[in-house]
């Protein structure tokens, strides 16, 4: 059984490989889509009445947040404090800045407040009371996050059936055996020739995220797509497409985007020493595959 639907300016496509009824099948798909409804309207940088928007509002004021802001907020500052802050939630007027503020489904647009030279550091978060303290007005974007937040949570709710794929425009997680009982085969874009596969892997169990720079170009700034260094405002070129292969798909979301944002050296020590998989390509379509996939 495989259903679709629009959330994040994404596809979701949901793929379920069962002998249960198409009831229980049916049932568990739609548990499933309702995690990405939940992510979605608690993460959105693009409605101004999302969880996430609301609380960049309250400036120095403590506010409780649910799990479904807290918990892909809270690993997406771990991870900018891995980077040394290369990879940076605190980036969301930059963002808005280049055009990314187009709320996919209304066309409305967002303009927000906000300090100057923020980082991930204005950020506080306790994790006991699941509270964010902001210490300067500043826009949060968990564009690296919330997707694979979503699919992971997604993923729970078919982990019952013989096999599944959670894909989210190219960003999945593949549970289990696909009809023939081996290993799913997942093809990597082409970041030239978008209708081609560059590399095929196969995966059970586990995630795969890609960031690459022909997925969304800014309007307004040439030269600029969706990844964006805060420290210069400007999108490195090293990489062309990096694919990060984890455990689960926020890891891999997130580390994707961090590692194209490293450049390559770093970029792929990253990955390596997180022991992490991945298919990383260079702007002059150099392929380095990281571990055994």
């Amino acid at each position: 059984m495989k259903k679709t639907k629009l959330f994040m300016d994404t596809a979701v496509d949901i793929q379920v490989v069962t002998r249960k009824s198409d009831d229980a099948a049916e049932a568990a798909i739609q548990r499933a889509f309702e995690a990405f409804r939940k992510v979605e309207h608690a993460c959105s940088r693009f409605s101004s009445d999302s969880e996430l928007m609301e609380a960049c509002r309250r400036v120095k004021t403590v506010v409780p947040l649910s799990p479904f802001l807290f918990e892909p907020l809270k690993f997406a500052w771990e991870v900018a404090q891995w980077t040394n802050g290369r990879f940076d939630p605190a980036i969301g007027k930059i963002m808005e800045d280049h055009g990314f503020n187009r709320h996919y489904l209304t066309g409305e647009t967002i303009q927000s407040h906000s300090a100057d030279a923020v980082t991930y550091r204005d950020i506080v978060l306790n994790e006991q009371d699941r509270t964010l303290y902001l210490r300067r007005p500043l826009v949060i974007d968990l564009g690296a996050v919330a997707k694979g937040f979503a699919i992971d949570l997604a993923a729970r709710e078919l982990t019952q059936f013989e096999g599944f794929v959670v894909n989210a425009g190219g960003d999945l997680y593949a549970g289990g055996a696909d009809e023939s009982g081996g290993k799913w085969k997942i093809g990597i874009q082409h970041p030239v020739y978008k209708d081609q596969i560059i590399q095929e892997i196969e995966l059970s169990n586990e995630a795969v995220c890609t960031s690459g720079s022909y997925e969304r170009r800014s309007p307004v700034k040439p030269g600029v797509h969706h990844m964006i260094d805060p420290a210069t405002g400007q999108s490195p070129d090293a990489w062309v497409s990096c694919s990060v292969v984890a455990p689960y798909a926020m890891i891999a979301d997130a580390f994707s985007t961090a590692s194209f944002l490293c450049g390559v050296e770093r970029g792929r020590t990253l990955i390596e020493q997180l022991g992490f998989k991945g298919i990383l390509i260079t702007s002059g379509l150099n392929i380095y595959r990281i571990g055994e996939i």
